[in-house]
């Protein structure tokens, strides 16, 4: 009698157990993503200064100047003054006593030249100028004579100062790092109240100093703040893509 073959069944091999949900790379995953979408909400909010600042200058490079008194009185009555554009006559400026501020333009480093001009507003005794930019390879400057009172008139635009931060350099004794009309005010003795914006100079207070240069608006203003954002959103895309794919093969096993 012969004996049935029975066909022999290997056993399966045993599926790997689940490692389960990975919280750790989960947490680290939204700090990530967190932060990626953070910067790109920044550079859109960067984008919308920025675009507000071009069309801010380009109106100012287009307006009538006006005659700044008036304007003053209306900065003391909470009017916005900041990007108007003015015009104003101020004795002796060509030889006014001036501090400098840090300066970097077109890719070169140096100074502003901020002075004094006293104006007749029922506000402000005062109105400090930015006369403009010298490279630090340019060594002479004008010399202070206050018997010159010879006028000079400027057009320009009122600019409000910046803001400082954490990284802006304390002053030292001869270099500002950030337009500021208390301290330069009070270094410049001049007779207050001091107006709180500056008059950035768009015309030259030395026609014969040709390397003092007007300087009101920077050289370039690269806009490119969308790009960025979009580049930020993207990489916040591209991690929750890795994430996913790595959470779904970790889960399956």
């Amino acid at each position: 009698m012969t004996e049935e073959w029975e066909p022999r069944l290997e056993p399966r091999a045993a599926r790997p157990p689940s490692r389960g949900f990975p919280v750790g790379m989960t947490v680290a995953a939204a700090i990530a993503s967190a932060i990626l979408i953070a910067l790109g909400v920044w550079q859109l909010q960067r984008l919308k200064w920025k675009e507000a600042l071009l069309a801010n200058i380009a109106a100012a490079e287009a307006a009538p100047a006006r005659p700044l008194e008036p304007m003053l009185d209306g900065l003391a009555l909470g009017r916005k003054m900041d990007f108007v554009r003015v015009k104003v006559t101020c004795p002796g400026l060509a030889r006014a006593p001036a501090v400098e501020l840090y300066a970097l333009r077109g890719g070169e480093i140096g100074s502003r030249l901020i002075s004094a001009c006293p104006v007749v507003s029922s506000y402000y005794n005062t109105i400090l100028v930015d006369r403009g930019f010298i490279p630090d390879t340019v060594v002479y400057r004008p010399l202070p004579d206050p018997s010159i009172t010879d006028p000079v008139e400027i057009t320009g635009v009122l600019r409000a100062p910046e803001r400082g931060n954490f990284a802006t350099p304390p002053r030292t004794a001869t270099r500002w790092y950030l337009h500021d009309v208390k301290t330069m005010g009070a270094a410049l003795q001049a007779r207050g109240p001091v107006a709180p914006l500056f008059l950035m100079a768009e015309t030259s207070s030395n026609p014969d100093f040709k390397s003092l240069e007007p300087a009101p608006f920077p050289v370039d203003i690269p806009n490119r703040h969308l790009e960025y954002a979009l580049t930020w959103f993207g990489l916040a895309g591209a991690l929750a893509g890795v994430y996913g794919a790595a959470v779904f093969k970790r889960v399956r096993g």
